[in-house]
């Protein structure tokens, strides 16, 4: 049965193999925001020299996160925050989790099966945020704590922010590698035969349909 969870930030490897797919989770303490693909590429090149990352992600909560900032004396304020699509990072995100050994990652659309067994490794799971609900995230923010990588478009940016009550999240991917998308996928996969078929038996009951139909007028 599925469990609603109010989690304080950073998590510890505890909390987050206490979690199971389906789960509800409101978080709050600081976490990592960016929606960036340069973003994260710029994170891999930092991993790969070896260099220290500007804002630490080690137990971190690093959420694909985008949205609308305005800058004003040098200050960065979070007017409204959304999820983004996590699969555009699959390629990037097993080599993050793995050697900063995140505790959470989230977005929408969740990631791949690389990235779970990454997650399975290091004690890590995956929080689904559906779209459209940036009022609600946005009400949590409580402080922008640290920006970093100015260089880059607001919400491309590294945005540490402490939260209250972020949520509500599901669990769509669990420490253990259980995954709530493998699982639609493969319930979409046995339906698809039925639905041509049935598609197929509607065309050919149409007017005009079947193999005596003519093309068009």
């Amino acid at each position: 049965m599925s469990a609603v969870r109010e989690l304080a930030l950073p998590l510890s490897e505890t909390d987050v193999r206490s979690l199971r797919c389906g789960d509800l989770v409101y978080l709050t303490g600081e976490l990592v925001i960016t929606a960036g693909m340069p973003t994260m590429q710029r994170v891999l090149d930092h991993i790969a020299a070896g260099k220290p990352l500007p804002i630490e992600l080690r137990h971190a909560t690093l959420l694909h996160f985008g949205g609308y900032s305005v800058e004003a004396a040098g200050k960065l304020q979070v007017v409204y925050m959304n999820p983004t699509t996590s699969t555009r990072f699959n390629a990037m995100m097993p080599t993050v989790i793995r050697s900063q050994q995140l505790r959470a990652v989230g977005g929408k659309g969740g990631l791949d099966a690389a990235c779970a067994q990454a997650m399975r490794e290091t004690g890590c799971v995956y929080l689904s945020f559906p779209g459209g609900a940036a009022t609600l995230y946005s009400n949590a923010i409580r402080e922008v704590v640290a920006v970093e990588w100015r260089d880059l478009i607001l919400h491309y940016r590294l945005v540490k922010l402490r939260v209250e009550r972020l949520g509500p999240g599901t669990v769509g991917i669990d420490a253990a590698g259980n995954s709530l998308y493998d699982g639609l996928q493969a319930a979409a996969e046995a339906r698809l035969p039925d639905i041509l078929a049935q598609l197929a038996a509607d065309r050919a009951a149409a007017p005009g349909g079947g193999a005596g139909g003519k093309a068009g007028a």
